[in-house]
């Protein structure tokens, strides 16, 4: 049987609650205390194994009830500030209220690409159309370089050529309301990115999360203005336009692995030790894992007992695969190879 191989594949391998299986491997506690809370908050460390969400159709519908209402919040904020930047002339706070609207509006690309990743695959489209999250994570990143474009020259502007601000008082409500609604909009989102595994999501969290910082900045810049310090403003402004240029960096960092097939190498090994672990498999060749959209592919291959039936070695294959849907959190599909390993190969 020297030319003997067989393929395992499942797609969309899903079970429910009570199924049998044991999922204790996911359990995850969370740390007590203030600074464990703070770290969990603002990290942005994957919680992939306690977050995961199996149906691919469920994780797109929870991505598009999150960029609902997350749009929602976004811009109610975002008009409360508008009318306050009217009356006060404030560039710090001019310059949140763009990130709220900008924040805001991508949204609507997010909510496109998690509708169109519940479509089918079609002969063209053989992987269907989770792609098309990665597209509308590179328009977040473009965002927020604008925003801190934008940021920046306004900041400039206003050290060059000051004005005077007006209702110092409502400037620094505004603030504190533009940090609590980009604050939870945040929380949200990459909550429900590391749920899901989105990574467009996550990073539509973080720029609402810089909004947010820079609405507390806001009230620095208010503060400055109220002590007699009126280049406070503008001066916030640029610290505004570094730190959104800090988030860029994360940002597009996240992005862009997704669009590089890049996967968290903890991942890789799960599914090895999954494999290598399974009554039948001497070996693990090799374990090829990609992301689309919000979802896992794997491609692995094995060597068997070479004196295995065929049947036999499809069964050992479709164990493997069987396990590794349980063993790795996300995982939509997976193509498992089993060829009968060459003497000498390891046990």
């Amino acid at each position: 049987m020297s030319h003997q191989r067989a393929v395992a594949h499942q797609q969309d391998h899903i079970h429910p609650q009570g199924d049998g299986h044991d999922h204790g491997h996911h359990t995850h506690q969370h740390p007590k205390g203030l600074r464990p809370a703070l770290r969990e908050i603002f990290a942005t460390h994957s919680h992939d194994a306690s977050d995961s969400v199996d149906s691919a159709l469920e994780s797109s519908a929870i991505g598009i009830r999150a960029v609902k209402i997350s749009l929602v919040v976004l811009g109610v904020t975002a008009l409360a500030q508008v009318a306050i930047v009217v009356v006060s002339g404030s560039v710090a706070l001019a310059a949140d209220t763009i990130h709220n609207f900008s924040d805001a509006l991508t949204a609507v690309p997010l909510w496109i690409a998690f509708a169109w990743a519940t479509r089918a695959a079609t002969r063209r489209y053989t992987y269907g159309f989770g792609r098309g999250e990665d597209l509308a994570g590179l328009f977040v990143v473009a965002m927020i370089g604008l925003s801190s474009i934008i940021a920046g020259y306004e900041a400039v502007r206003r050290l060059a050529h000051p004005i005077q601000i007006a209702n110092v008082g409502w400037v620094a409500a505004a603030g504190l309301l533009g940090f609590l609604g980009n604050e939870l909009v945040a929380l949200y989102r990459i909550r429900v990115g590391r749920q899901i595994g989105s990574a467009a999501l996550g990073a539509d969290g973080l720029h609402a999360r810089t909004d947010g910082f820079t609405s507390l900045a806001v009230l620095l810049g208010a503060g400055g203005v109220a002590l007699g310090f009126p280049l406070a403003d503008p001066i916030i402004g640029l610290v505004i336009t570094l730190a959104i240029l800090a988030v860029l960096r994360t940002a597009a960092r996240d992005v862009f692995r997704r669009l590089l097939d890049a996967v968290d190498p903890e991942l890789v090994h799960a599914a090895e030790a999954a494999l290598s672990k399974q009554p039948g498999v001497q070996a693990v060749r090799s374990v090829r894992m990609r992301w689309i959209g919000h979802r896992l592919h794997a491609d692995a291959e094995l060597d068997v007992d070479p004196n295995a039936s065929l049947n036999r070695t499809h069964q050992i294959a479709h164990a493997a695969e069987h396990e590794l849907t349980h063993e790795v959190p996300k995982l939509s599909t997976a193509l498992i190879h089993a060829y009968p390993a060459h003497p000498g190969s390891a046990v």
